[in-house]
């Protein structure tokens, strides 16, 4: 079939959930796509900071490829290989000591708020109030939705979960203001994803860590976007040198495969039978993809290369925004940046990046988001810096 066909297909039965990009994706290698039409992309959503070693991933493809051949599913009330080799590494190289494996971000942290208001209802006579940031992004269920500090995701679908508070980002007394005896937990993204990649200040993630630690509240840092080596190290975390007590994890984890999961330290881990479960939940087949990522990520030094590819990246966007009085910012922590300008074209700019063969995701009116795989060359990041240059110059030129 043609790309219209497809098109219509997708208009006949799939839900309108998403505005979708124009292109009808059918293959994927490296850090580059094709559409149905044989165009070639330069990926820099990477599947929205999943694809973390690139598609098409040949240490991924043999570890999925021999694992449809020997066990795919089996209920969590047997023990499986695949599942136990991935705890392992997750666990051994954190500062965590268990680990319940989902198939979602959103999953991740609905399990790591049960598991907070539990260990609340233990330790703090039932406290169950967990404070978020503004502008941060927790999922889609109607509880993380509820965890989701942005207001105009809610309004849809009241009443969402009870239970939570909001508090700005990098304002230490916002927060304390937040803070009463029913708050068991402080959840928090290291750097805001889908808020715009806005990066939390060192005093503030270690008053934070000073104040859990104070007014025995958990620490729960949402990794999901962070994780898995995106910022420049294994966990992310580990850039601001604290240690959390909850952290959950997706994306990146498995490699374009679904899967999330919760790890804690051994205070905070109060699950008992019954209490939590997955049908799907690190099945043999996805688990096996994780942890063979994860341990190409670890063997391969990703992390370290993330670092000195961000050096490397935003010099370029730099010297882009000394072109272009619009371009009034560049942010970001490893291979999650962020281009904003000073005026809303970010719409504007997907559409012409689309034309030139770039893939970058508007993650606000004035800003676009990169998020390459972690295995980006230099030179497709000079390829990717070309095509952004023209993109810009169309948009500035109607």
């Amino acid at each position: 079939m043609d790309e219209q066909n497809w098109k219509d297909m997708e208009s006949k039965y799939y839900m309108h959930a998403a505005n979708r990009y124009p292109m009808v994706i059918e293959k994927g290698e490296g850090t580059k796509l094709w559409d149905t039409n044989g165009n070639e992309y330069l990926d820099f959503t990477s599947g929205w900071a999943v694809n973390n070693i690139g598609h098409s991933n040949q240490v991924v493809a043999d570890a999925i490829e021999q694992q449809s051949k020997t066990l795919l599913q089996t209920s969590n009330v047997f023990y499986t290989i695949p599942q136990l080799k991935l705890a392992e590494i997750l666990i051994e190289n954190s500062v965590l000591d268990k680990i319940f494996i989902c198939n979602s971000g959103a999953e991740a942290n609905e399990g790591a708020i049960k598991l907070a208001r539990k260990w609340g209802k233990i330790n703090k006579n039932g406290a169950s109030k967990i404070l978020t940031a503004y502008n941060s992004f927790h999922g889609r269920t109607i509880s993380t939705l509820a965890a989701t500090g942005q207001p105009k995701y809610h309004e849809t679908f009241m009443p969402v979960t009870e239970g939570f508070d909001y508090f700005e980002l990098n304002n230490i007394d916002s927060l304390k203001e937040k803070i009463d005896d029913e708050t068991v937990g402080i959840m928090i993204e290291v750097v805001q994803g889908e808020g715009g990649v806005n990066i939390c200040s060192q005093d503030f993630i270690n008053n934070i860590r000073k104040i859990c630690d104070e007014k025995n509240i958990i620490m729960i840092i949402d990794e999901v976007q962070t994780g898995i080596g995106r910022l420049g190290s294994f966990y992310g975390y580990e850039k601001f040198g604290i240690e959390p007590d909850v952290i959950t994890l997706a994306k990146g984890l498995g490699a374009g495969v679904p899967i999330g999961a919760i790890l804690a330290k051994d205070e905070y881990s109060v699950f008992v039978p019954g209490d939590h479960g997955s049908t799907f939940g690190g099945n043999a087949l996805t688990s096996a993809a994780a942890y063979a990522s994860s341990k190409f990520i670890l063997e391969n030094d990703i992390s370290n290369n993330v670092n000195k590819l961000n050096s490397y990246f935003t010099s370029k966007l730099n010297e882009l925004m000394s072109k272009f009085e619009i371009i009034s910012e560049v942010r970001g922590m490893g291979l999650l940046i962020a281009l904003e300008f000073s005026m809303d074209i970010a719409a504007d700019m997907i559409t012409e990046c689309n034309k030139n063969g770039l893939l970058v995701n508007a993650v606000r009116p004035n800003a676009l988001r990169f998020m390459p795989p972690l295995t980006v060359t230099e030179d497709e990041i000079d390829q990717a810096i070309s095509k952004l240059q023209k993109s810009l110059e169309n948009v500035l030129s109607k």
